[in-house]
């Protein structure tokens, strides 16, 4: 079966951990999933399974949407409430100051994440060598914040925040820059992502309901079509006259058909006879594949 499943990661459980219960509920050993959440983080957690694996470096993940609690008073060597406390203070922010704060880490911003973060240094995620005791800088990493609007207040000090940002921004160094720039130190407290590109929590799939829908046989009802996530790119119609060289994946030439495609390079969507088939670029006058699925009734 290709295609994708929006799953609810409950707290308390990996990403990996997801995938397993997937792959059982599935029986295909292609599984994987688009975007980790950590551990202690619950929300979207797209689900890919058979050959669109394939996908994963096209989909639509650039926008995510983040729903955290940051509480001041305390930073963390994690920037997340499972560290080492590594600083206290009580001069806790008025409404004003963190929305000063969070003007100033709006938009293009460099981030430094915890040194138990899963970003990979020499080949080697940072976490592991935090636990080893290895003394080295986590990279700064440049990311897009598009809004952060406070919420409600919490207790115990802390502010229900929502954000909307690019890939590859930590949700607790943000927690952590908001208490730096307030002068109060802060970790992120929780963490639930509301939205991973068009995958929405409003739509996601609970562990427990893809279990009862699996006993019951109707686990396939819930699966989203390999293209789902992929609107964001062209798409191109391919005349039936040409059904043999997609069967075959051959390269195809590019005639007025093609004209969405575009400039050199530019990945696009194939469907023939309103089926997908996967993604091609251009190449001079000919598309090239990139990454094919059959239907599975043509597989």
């Amino acid at each position: 079966m290709n295609g994708f499943y929006n799953i609810s990661k409950p707290a308390g459980m990996s990403s990996a951990a997801v995938v397993a219960v997937l792959r059982r509920l599935t029986g295909d050993k292609r599984v994987g999933h688009a975007g980790t959440l950590d551990p202690d983080a619950a929300g979207v957690l797209p689900i890919m399974t058979g050959k669109a694996t394939r996908l994963f470096d096209f989909l639509a993940d650039k926008e995510k949407e983040y729903i955290a609690v940051c509480a001041f008073g305390a930073s963390t060597d994690t920037q997340d409430a499972g560290g080492q406390v590594t600083e206290t203070g009580d001069d806790y922010p008025d409404r004003e100051r963190l929305e000063r704060a969070a003007a100033q880490l709006t938009g293009e911003i460099r981030q430094v994440p915890s040194m138990y973060s899963a970003i990979k240094l020499q080949g080697q995620p940072l976490y592991a060598r935090a636990r080893r005791g290895e003394q080295v800088e986590a990279p700064v990493r440049t990311v897009h914040i598009e809004a952060i609007r406070l919420l409600r207040d919490m207790p115990d000090h802390g502010v229900e925040i929502h954000v909307k940002c690019g890939r590859g921004t930590y949700i607790r160094t943000l927690c952590h820059d908001l208490g730096r720039l307030c002068g109060c130190p802060a970790h992120m407290r929780s963490l639930v992502r509301t939205r991973s590109g068009p995958f929405t929590l409003e739509n996601a799939l609970s562990l427990e309901e893809a279990r009862e829908m699996s006993a019951a046989g109707r686990l396939k009802e819930k699966m989203l079509p390999p293209d789902f996530p992929l609107n964001h790119l062209p798409r191109l119609d391919v005349p039936a006259a040409y059904r043999k060289r997609v069967m075959n994946g051959a390269a195809l030439p590019a005639g007025s058909w093609a004209e969405p495609a575009g400039e050199e390079g530019r990945i696009c969507r194939i469907y023939m006879e309103d089926v997908f088939w996967g993604l091609v670029y251009r190449q001079g006058q000919e598309l090239i594949w990139r990454a094919q699925i059959a239907p599975e009734d043509e597989a």
